[in-house]
Formats: C-alpha cells, structure tokens, sequence
C-alpha cells in the first residue's frame, strides 16, 4: 500500500493483503527475553513479524468496519429507518426462525396432544362429578335432608312473616317479604 491514507477497497481482489513493511520492525531484545523452547531466534523474528502485521491488519479492518456501520447508519437515517424498526426485524426474524425449527414444531405437536389428552381428562371427570351429584341428589339422605332445609326455610321465613317486632329490611323496601333467591 502506498500511503495510509488511501481508501481501503473490501470488493478489491488484493483485499487483506498488506506490503510486507512490516518485516522490519526492530524488536527490542531485551524486552522480548529468552527465544521459546524449540524456536530459533531467526523462526522467533519471523512469528513477531507475522504477529505484528495481523495486529496492523485487525486494526485496518476495524477501521474499514467503523466506516461501513457509519454509511451503514446515514442510509438507514436517509431512509428514515430507526433503531426501533430494526429490533422489530429481528425479532420477527428470530421468531419465524424459532417457528420453522424442528424442535418447536415437536413441542408444539407434543403441547397439543397433551391439551387434547388433559381437555378429554377433565371432560370425563366432569361428566363423573355431574353424574354423581346426581346421584347423590337421589339419594334418600339427600332428600331427608332437603326435606329438613325445607322446613326450617319454611319456618324462619314464616316467623318473619308473622313477626309484630316490627322489624324491617336495611334497604327499606317497607312490608315486602323478602325474595326467595336461594338455590334449593
């Protein structure tokens, strides 16, 4: 490269290729210490070397990176696109990827069947509980006992009735005897 102002062309066929300017950058000997086990000094130059200019092509990539997300960002702003319409892309995204994935088409195969089994499940035990309240309301001890309910009923509202306390109702509705609201 001839200057390190000139633009940088991604699309180049040359792209990541620098000029081995780099091979001669001095290396302070007595801050790099011993040569690792099993490395000439000669094959240790050449690593630093290689190292330095993949640390010169990283930061020339992270400028040409900076540069694109800031064209990136004025197309977006031109085209009046926000941050905001951006995450809903991708979320949209991600969850039509989540959709079409095997693993949720499974769960939600397994979900079903499961509604349908737990939906069935409790229709019976409805059916059940309804068919035994029935029996149960059948039954002599439930009419004995409806019977009796009955006819304390009977009695206390008979006694209200005839009552000369002159007791009213809070709502002030005057001699009306009170509704009969109760289930039985």
């Amino acid at each position: 490269m001839e200057s390190a102002s000139q633009d940088i062309n991604l699309n180049s066929p040359n792209k990541g290729l620098l000029a081995d300017a780099m091979t001669d950058v001095p290396v302070d000997n007595a801050a790099r210490g011993a040569a690792p086990e099993g490395l000439t000094l000669a094959e240790e130059e050449e690593l630093r070397a290689e190292l330095a200019k993949v640390e010169e092509e990283i930061g020339t990539l992270r400028q040409v990176l900076a540069a694109k997300e800031r064209h990136c960002g004025e197309l977006k702003r031109k085209l009046g696109l926000t941050p905001l319409d951006g995450l809903k892309q991708n979320l949209s995204k991600s969850w039509h990827d989540v959709q079409v994935s095997n693993a949720y088409k499974k769960t939600q195969e397994t979900l079903s069947q499961a509604g349908q089994k737990t939906s069935a499940a409790l229709s019976n035990v409805g059916s059940v509980i309804s068919r035994k309240l029935g029996d149960m309301r059948n039954s002599a001890t439930f009419k004995s006992f409806e019977d009796r309910v009955g006819t304390i009923k009977s009695r206390v509202v008979g006694s209200r009735e005839n009552s000369t306390d002159g007791l009213h109702s809070p709502s002030g509705a005057g001699d009306k005897p009170p509704q009969d609201n109760a289930p039985f």
